[in-house]
């Protein structure tokens, strides 16, 4: 008999997980976005599977596809789902916001903050006194030129964002517009650390006299943060050495070369920019 704390022992599961129920159950609830479980199980049991609503309930709660209770108010171009995958190479997902300051005049500007989540580069910071939604996209298409169309881009529910100019430029692009939940700023975690730098070492440290001011020390606060500031999270890398770290923007660990034009420009839509 051995002879060990009954606290130390852990039971493990036998139980069958069903690898190839959820592999489908995945698939359906990617393809129609709008259904909930219990149309996926006519789905599943049409197709031959024997799961009943309750089991196939579990697993949809397991596999984190429940449906938001309340949809983002774009219909195009949003994420549906709560199951937000973690990027696993560069330009595969950027995060925005906007952050709120003033000039030395006293007259309020505001500043849209724009970072890649894997490399946690700054890819940009604009500044305005009323930026909108064809600003927002007019700041996208210059990124997109230097860097390529990423897959998904997280923001808050804003009317920036939400506005039509926004869910047209991702339509055109093809970009997927990933709402965070009202009222839960952790779904974007990563801009509002990185807001909190960007509050810390540049807007508390500066007066703006004019917005042209502004924006000359903002690029140079971001060209320091991109090449000279150390990074926790990316082993003490500055953002820029971690993007070309392997030479083709890898993961850390990975083998897999990713296609060498993820990071380069690529074909763009149509510029939705208004004028008038």
């Amino acid at each position: 008999m051995l002879e060990a704390p009954r606290t130390t022992q852990r039971y493990q599961s036998v139980a069958d997980r069903r690898e190839g129920l959820r592999l489908r159950l995945r698939e359906l609830a990617s393809s129609r976005p709008n259904w909930g479980y219990r149309r996926l199980t006519l789905l599943l049991r049409r197709e031959g599977w024997p799961a009943n609503h309750k089991l196939v309930y579990r697993l949809y709660k397991e596999e984190a596809l429940g449906l938001r209770r309340k949809l983002p108010r774009r219909r195009v171009s949003a994420a549906r789902r709560e199951n937000v995958p973690v990027p696993s190479r560069c330009n595969e997902t950027w995060s925005m916001d906007f952050m709120a300051d003033q000039l030395y005049s006293g007259r309020p500007i505001r500043i849209l903050t724009i970072v890649d989540s894997y490399s946690r580069e700054s890819l940009a910071l604009r500044v305005g006194y009323r930026l909108t939604g064809e600003d927002v996209a007019g700041v996208l298409n210059e990124v997109v030129r230097q860097r390529g169309i990423p897959t998904r881009i997280r923001v808050d529910n804003g009317t920036e964002f939400t506005s039509q100019a926004m869910d047209q430029w991702a339509y055109w692009h093809g970009v997927t517009l990933d709402f965070s939940r009202p009222g839960k700023p952790t779904d974007n975690g990563l801009i509002e650390a990185f807001n909190g730098r960007l509050r810390a070492e540049c807007l508390n440290e500066h007066w703006f006299l004019n917005m042209a001011d502004a924006q000359e020390k903002l690029d140079a606060w971001r060209d320091d943060y991109n090449g000279q500031r150390p990074h926790g999270s990316l082993e003490n890398m500055t953002p820029e050495e971690f993007a070309q770290r392997g030479g083709n923007l890898l993961p850390i660990g990975s083998d897999e070369r990713h296609n060498d034009t993820a990071h380069g420009p690529q074909e763009e839509g149509p510029d939705l920019r208004l004028t008038g």
